[in-house]
């Protein structure tokens, strides 16, 4: 039965359920859906190709190794999200990395795709000075976002550039509501504070 089964049609819970029987099939589709994701989520914490496709690799083996564990009650994907997230704040506390991408996410190739994925800083009808301004400020917000602690680093990537809603968040780091908006708003007072002389 299982020969005939196409993971690429299935539901997560579906393919998972695969997988835990020991289907190398599944554990190919597991990785075709997640992997660019995790990618792109873990380069914006550490910032650095090499390390971010390694952190992957290491995601993935922690995730096919706890599928056991799964509760298929929650999304898969806020699961292994927070799998990433623990493995690159791990990293990140070991080694203190800068972070953030403001050019948009790594895989992207087109135009399109660059100004979608980053994060708005200017308005596209301003002056040659103003564009130089806006890129100032945005290197400005990267060194600023770099002095964030790892937690609010994580909440405000995950808000701001991944655009996930405030309850995902909360799964993805395995942190009560009401915790991820304090961490929200104590990242957005300190950038504030360390982006005031740029705004003067």
């Amino acid at each position: 039965m299982h020969q005939t089964f196409d993971p690429s049609l299935a539901s997560d819970q579906d393919v998972v359920a695969w997988a835990r029987d020991g289907a190398d099939a599944a554990y190919r589709e597991l990785l075709r859906r997640y992997e660019r994701p995790v990618f792109s989520l873990i380069y914006r914490m550490v910032r650095d190709r090499e390390l971010a496709e390694d952190l992957t690799q290491d995601t993935f083996i922690k995730v096919l190794n706890a599928l056991d564990r799964y509760n298929p009650d929650y999304k898969f994907s806020s699961w292994v999200f927070k799998i990433a997230n623990n493995a690159t704040i791990d990293h990140l506390r070991r080694k203190e990395l800068k972070t953030l991408s403001l050019e948009g996410a790594p895989q992207a190739t087109t135009q399109d795709r660059i100004e979608a994925t980053a994060l708005q800083l200017s308005a596209s009808d301003e002056s040659p000075l103003e564009e130089l301004q806006a890129r100032e400020l945005g290197s400005q917000i990267e060194q600023a976002i770099e002095a964030l602690r790892p937690e609010y680093r994580s909440c405000i990537i995950l808000r701001h550039v991944e655009g996930r809603p405030y309850e995902e968040i909360a799964d993805i780091l395995d942190l009560p509501l009401g915790t991820v908006k304090t961490y929200i708003h104590r990242a957005r007072h300190e950038l504030k504070q360390a982006l005031a002389p740029a705004r003067d």
